[in-house]
């Protein structure tokens, strides 16, 4: 055994895994310990407890899944290139597959509320942010986050729920670069480029 080996990190991803498997019940300290190949005293050298875990494992999620995803998208000048990049990198493939389905049906758990309910907010500021950025006013642009963000999680949950009827949402499938892009050009508005062609054609 690699006895106290194991970082934090490790665990966290671990607690993350098992979360997305089997939602809360599945973050359990002597599970996570054989997966991980450690014994349970290096939990203990990490964590006061399983509570402390789940919530170290959430922070992850929300660094990971939501604030370093903004400060990347941010990063990009142009308004619609970063518009279409932010849904490109948040409907492509999943680090952990099933774990946003996961947090969202756990709300009844106060941590994972805090937790979802401040990411929720979050990103639809930035997503109303992005639009803004198109030139949308501050009503259409909240509008726009809305059902970009509804679309957003709809995907995921077609992903958990029914990969074999609607296999294009799945990353891996030959028809999903095509199914994500037409979802895009529902969600966006079209190139700057575009209207103008089409009104001088």
């Amino acid at each position: 055994m690699a006895k106290g080996r194991v970082t934090k990190e490790e665990w966290t991803a671990a607690a993350l895994r098992a979360l997305a498997r089997g939602g809360l019940a599945a973050v359990a300290v002597d599970v996570l310990a054989r997966e991980l190949a450690v014994s349970r005293g290096s939990f203990y050298w990490h964590f006061e407890n399983r509570e402390a875990l789940l919530v170290a494992a959430l922070e992850t999620w929300e660094r990971r899944a939501t604030a370093e995803v903004i400060t990347a998208v941010r990063g990009e000048g142009d308004p619609w290139t970063r518009a279409r990049m932010l849904f490109a990198v948040a409907l492509g493939s999943e680090e952990i597959a099933g774990l946003e389905p996961a947090l969202v049906a756990h709300t009844a758990h106060p941590a994972v509320a805090e937790v979802v309910a401040r990411v929720t907010r979050t990103r639809l500021d930035f997503l109303a942010e992005v639009f803004g950025g198109l030139g949308f006013g501050v009503q259409e642009a909240r509008h726009r986050a809305l059902a970009g963000y509804a679309a957003y999680l709809g995907w995921l949950e077609l992903r958990r729920t029914a990969p074999d009827t609607a296999p294009e949402v799945l990353p891996e499938d030959p028809g999903a670069q095509a199914a994500l892009d037409h979802l895009i050009g529902m969600i966006l508005p079209p190139p700057p480029t575009a209207p103008h062609a089409a009104g001088q054609g």
